[in-house]
């Protein structure tokens, strides 16, 4: 990699850190810090919405599924589309009035206001881990980046690096630090992709002639995906946006209600068409660049599909637009990394440890963030797959409290004992099935059975509860 490059990139770095400094000033109390202090408009918050849902996990991920299967990946982002415009016009109006006048710092507080306490450390607990785990993801992303841009460092060092940064200005700046970051990063990213990777790739590997004639015919459908990977994406992804603490941190943080709805619908158009078709496209690319050796050294056996994307850009790129791009894909990864860390802090600190009353609720808070970062970071150095672990994050999540949460929005009694046990049922089956490896029937997710089984339980827990 050429030293503009890596100029390019450092200085990026430098001037991420310099915004969590910033905002370490700004900062004097755990409404600023959790919640940017209720003050923010619909651009920044829809920016950031969509720099978080998508970030560099999904923008690494759709790479790897362009790669492998072509237009169809796109799909997975039409289900954030979905989720982002459903969760804007029937969860906005119920919680964003009510978090202001409450002065709710996270989403927990919410389920505590409809059932009890008990319920909100419950899922305080699960959103912490499923979040905890979902940063992990980010910073692999991250490191899976780095290390195929920079053959001189390992995938263990890529990921201190990348984990030390992404923490200290987490820690330092709070989610005024993150928001306006996330604005910045999402703009990169944007120009980077557009302006930067996608013309040079596709003119490097010979345009739509070469695409044609070595792609199976399949790449360029976007019926080539199955019902049940649409199913599974569907139940996986849509319910995020009805019980995601970061969404409920922008929602809290946004000045009123219309101003979130308006950033909803800003992060949902981002999400579908724009990323979804410039995430798979690359993809593709990077996989009619192999299979016309265009990729000196790679081959299918060595070549992870999920790298398949940064390979092609480390090789075709040249001097300072690699930088360029290379930073673009770093900011997205940072601003879903940086989120998540938020939200991991926000429940424990909030929900299980309630502290954010205390005198030294920002110290707390900060302190909290460096801890779970490490945690986070330890994880990550397991190194698995960057979507699995981000679907596998959110399926945990997803299971075990949508049906408490549609039960709080639409139904006029509610049962505090039927929800904790729809959530330990949920959760725990999900779990259970994804770590036991079993095949389930029809091909369909744990998340969707662990979903089923909650919903049962709090229907039969109901009844019972009122009788």
């Amino acid at each position: 990699m050429h030293i503009v490059d890596i100029l390019i990139f450092c200085t990026y770095l430098i001037a991420m850190l310099g915004v969590g400094f910033y905002f370490m000033k700004k900062n004097n109390s755990t409404d600023d810090y959790y919640v940017g202090g209720r003050k923010l408009s619909s651009l920044h918050i829809g920016l950031s919405v969509v720099a978080t849902d998508v970030g560099g996990g999904f923008s690494i991920g759709l790479g790897g599924l362009g790669f492998t299967m072509g237009l169809s990946g796109s799909w997975l982002l039409f289900t954030g589309l979905l989720g982002a415009w459903l969760s804007g016009v029937l969860l906005i109006p119920k919680v964003s009035d009510l978090a202001r006048e409450k002065g709710f710092l996270s989403f927990p507080q919410y389920l505590e206001h409809v059932f009890d306490k008990r319920v909100a450390l419950l899922a305080g607990l699960i959103s912490a881990i499923g979040y905890i785990g979902f940063t992990s993801s980010q910073i692999l992303a991250g490191a899976k980046l780095a290390s195929s841009t920079f053959p001189a460092l390992s995938i263990d060092q890529a990921l201190l690096v990348m984990g030390t940064v992404a923490v200290v200005y987490t820690v330092l700046g709070g989610l005024k630090a993150v928001i306006y970051t996330d604005t910045i990063q999402w703009i990169v990213l944007m120009g980077g992709l557009i302006l930067v990777g996608l013309p040079f790739a596709y003119t490097e590997i010979g345009g739509m002639e070469a695409i044609q004639n070595t792609l199976a015919p399949s790449f360029l459908s976007l019926k080539a995906v199955s019902w049940q990977k649409i199913v599974n994406w569907m139940f996986t992804i849509i319910p995020i946006w009805f019980i995601g603490m970061t969404l409920y941190q922008r929602i809290y943080a946004a000045k009123d209600t219309k101003t979130a709805q308006r950033g909803w619908f800003i992060a949902g158009l981002f999400e579908y068409p724009i990323m979804a078709f410039i995430g798979v496209l690359l993809g593709m690319f990077a996989r009619v660049a192999l299979e016309n050796n265009q990729l000196p050294g790679y081959t299918f056996t060595n070549l992870d599909a999920e790298m398949g994307l940064p390979v092609l850009l480390k090789t075709i790129l040249p001097v300072g637009f690699l930088g360029i791009v290379l930073s673009a894909y770093f900011s997205a990864i940072m601003s879903t990394a940086d989120s998540c860390l938020m939200a991991a802090s926000g429940n424990i600190l909030t929900d299980v440890l309630k502290k954010h009353k205390a005198k030294k609720s920002l110290r707390y808070s900060q302190l909290l963030t460096l801890l779970i970062g490490v945690v986070a970071l330890s994880l990550a150095l397991i190194k698995t797959s960057v979507l699995d672990m981000m679907l596998h994050s959110y399926s945990f999540m997803v299971s075990g409290m949508i049906v408490p949460v549609l039960a709080a929005l639409f139904t006029k009694q509610t049962s505090s004992v039927a929800a904790l046990a729809s959530m330990v049922t949920g959760g725990f089956t999900t779990l259970t099935l994804i770590l036991s490896g079993v095949t389930l029937p029809l091909g369909l997710d744990a998340n969707i059975y662990g979903i089923a089984g909650a919903l049962l339980v709090y229907v039969a827990a109901s009844k019972i509860d009122g009788k």
